[in-house]
């Protein structure tokens, strides 16, 4: 068995480094053009995933007019940025190490270059599902937070990050943990749309009583 940092992994996982597990480590395109300026989904063209959209392992947009966008011209430029189904993203400025898997909902999306993409190869030993609920362990958060601390702004790079050693175990129990917490992030991100429309509602609720235009009274 590999000790990795003091920790050893179970009897019969395996070890291995990050980068053997991607076909691609990706940062996200820089160098904004001023006509995409201002530009956000609802005026069309192709959205991009921000930092602070990625909560609860799961990528969570805000409302589109909200969410920058490219020109449909200009994206088409930057097809190998373009998200896939099984990606996995990761902040690497700022909150480092922030993760979140990508569903078929944002297949197409560009990312913002604070992210990192991480593509893995279909027929590889690890699975999307399990690599997110991996990098989002204390493990692997301890040591990308020891890896990182002390800079003024966080920054995580690609050959660092690469470096993450990755713990995996057997194939069948790979997957059957991947698939667990998957289904539970899937839950969190429903119980966290529906706190966020109960309080959008509560806040038209109490509008609309406080300015008479609905009455408390039965």
């Amino acid at each position: 068995m590999t000790v990795t940092d003091g920790v050893v992994p179970p009897e019969g996982w395996s070890c291995r480094p990050l980068r053997e597990l991607c076909t691609s480590i990706q940062v996200g395109p820089g160098g904004g053009r001023p006509e995409d300026k201002g530009r956000t989904w609802a005026d069309g063209g192709t959205p991009v995933v921000l930092p602070r959209d990625l909560r609860s392992r799961r990528i969570v947009p805000q409302e589109a007019a909200a969410v920058p966008a490219i020109s449909w011209e200009r994206a088409r430029t930057l097809v190998k940025y373009e998200l896939a189904q099984g990606d996995v993203l990761v902040t690497r400025t700022g909150t480092v190490g922030r993760c979140a898997l990508v569903t078929g909902e944002h297949a197409g999306w560009l990312f913002h270059p604070n992210l990192v993409r991480l593509r893995l190869d279909e027929e590889g030993p690890v699975g999307a599902a399990y690599l997110a609920a991996c990098l989002s362990a204390a493990v692997a958060q301890d040591w990308i937070r020891t890896r990182t601390a002390g800079a003024v702004i966080p920054s995580l790079s690609i050959r660092t990050l690469g470096e993450l050693p990755v713990f995996l175990p057997p194939e069948a129990e790979q997957e059957a943990i991947g698939a667990a917490l998957a289904a539970l992030d899937d839950k969190i991100r429903a119980h966290d749309e529906s706190a966020r429309a109960t309080r959008a509602y509560r806040s038209a609720l109490a509008d609309a009583l406080m300015n008479g235009v609905l009455s408390a009274e039965p």
